[in-house]
């Protein structure tokens, strides 16, 4: 059971320097981070990070087609998570 709250917190942290990173390199107006990468790692585990990331840095929230996919990917995880907790004897 540790390994997995490691990799979460893991990914979660990887995903959350990665948006910083996306949002610096815009802000220098450098090659930035494709959108499928990030949610790639959001899809990975990461959307907790990946919505804290757009608040912190106020990153990619005009992007309505990301954000839908990133809020449609919190709610999959969210329900994956509920049912595993429901129907498991953990």
């Amino acid at each position: 059971m540790w390994i997995v709250i490691l990799y979460f917190w893991a990914i979660n942290a990887l995903t959350l320097l990665v948006f910083g990173w996306d949002k610096l390199r815009a802000i220098r107006r450098r090659r930035r981070v494709p959108e499928k990468w990030l949610l790639r790692l959001a899809l990975l585990g990461g959307s907790p990070a990946a919505l804290l990331g757009r608040w912190i840095f106020g990153h990619k929230t005009r992007k309505k087609r990301l954000t839908t996919l990133l809020y449609a990917i919190a709610a999959l995880q969210a329900g994956a998570i509920y049912l595993f907790l429901t129907y498991s004897s953990v």
